[in-house]
């Protein structure tokens, strides 16, 4: 008997060990998902809605961005950036945003988090699974900057509470990821935002906004505070809108020449990229005023010899008189132009998107 209950006791060990090496592996698979292959270092530069612009970038600097990132606020439909982002063969970032172009919020965090937006959540996945779109998603960038309208933290340094306390960002970061990742039948979709707190997929009167099954995306969420807020106090720093491992594949932080404190670049890059064990991204970097060759030195410098960073992407605004447009800065173009020559960073992601 008692060799009976050893054997029973063993195979469940084993069990449990393979368990958790499964789990293991699949938070592996996650952390690792849209990584550039081998060691290789994906540079992108931000969409200003004129593919003609992505063009003149490339050829100002020499090599064209595998990776595009676009802006969009809540609700907006993909119609139009696809065909930009099939037109220029460049993976893209989409980040999302709740303010309107006239500044008024369209979304508050808490009603993201109870489900308001979900048929725009379930348009994207379903989206980018049917044209197998392998895309970042960054949702609600900068939270701890002031001037976001999703802001957890005033310009006073007051923390505002209510739709926009922080475990509201928290649970629509959460939610998002869920719905846009798809991959589950409708009960299981459900069952995973009830087990966070979060009520079912919203319904419009009798209609169910959630169909039977939602096929699974080739997303990656991207999780993007700035390095220590704006402002800089300590309640605003990035732990209190961090949603959890389960919910980001990518850590990322936007770091530019005007407000460059590398001790805060530093601390984050360790803390959640090499603490989280996740690739960390620069999902905004750039010149901001001022042409400033060594900035664009320096953060090359930081970016290569990073291991876990594997993503950065220039900023550059719209138009062709703003403060951080590249063309501007003949110095940091040299520059820009010098280090992106390299073989590390390659000139398309694979499985780019075609028309």
């Amino acid at each position: 008997m008692a060799l009976v209950r050893f054997s029973r006791f063993a195979a469940l060990a084993a069990l449990f060990v393979a368990l958790c090496a499964a789990f293991a592996c699949a938070d592996r698979a996650r952390a690792d998902f849209l990584k550039p292959p081998g060691n290789k270092i994906f540079f992108g530069v931000t969409d200003t809605g004129v593919g003609n612009d992505y063009r003149a970038f490339a050829q100002d600097v020499g090599k064209r961005p595998p990776v595009i990132q676009t802006f969009h606020p809540w609700g907006n439909s993909l119609h139009t950036a696809m065909r930009r982002w099939k037109a220029t063969r460049a993976r893209p970032m989409l980040h999302i945003t709740t303010r309107t172009d006239a500044g008024t919020e369209l979304k508050t965090p808490k009603q993201i988090a109870l489900g308001k937006g979900d048929a725009y959540l379930i348009r994207l996945n379903r989206s980018l699974s049917r044209n197998r779109l392998r895309t970042y998603i960054r949702p609600l960038g900068e939270p701890n900057r002031c001037l976001n309208p999703y802001a957890g933290v005033d310009c006073s340094g007051n923390v505002r509470g209510g739709h926009h306390a922080f475990k509201w960002y928290r649970s629509a970061f959460r939610r998002i990821a869920i719905i846009i990742r798809g991959g589950a039948k409708r009960g299981t979709i459900n069952a995973r935002l009830d087990r966070i707190g979060l009520p079912k997929v919203w319904k419009r009167g009798k209609k169910k906004v959630l169909p039977r099954k939602l096929p699974k995306a080739p997303v990656a969420m991207v999780w993007s505070p700035l390095p220590a807020g704006s402002p800089t106090v300590k309640v605003n720093r990035p732990r209190n809108y961090w949603p959890g491992t389960d919910w980001v594949d990518w850590v990322a932080t936007d770091f530019y020449s005007r407000y460059n404190n590398w001790k805060h670049l530093k601390k984050f890059y360790v803390k959640w990229s090499l603490g989280k064990r996740r690739p960390m991204a620069l999902s905004e970097f750039g010149l901001w005023g001022q042409d400033k060759p060594g900035f664009i030195k320096r953060i090359f410098r930081f970016v290569r010899t990073r291991k876990q960073m594997r993503m950065m992407v220039y900023y550059q605004d719209f138009g062709t008189s703003n403060e951080f447009r590249i063309q501007n800065f003949p110095g940091g173009r040299r520059s820009l132009k010098k280090f992106i020559s390299a073989r590390v960073f390659p000139k398309f992601a694979p499985h780019y998107p075609r028309d």
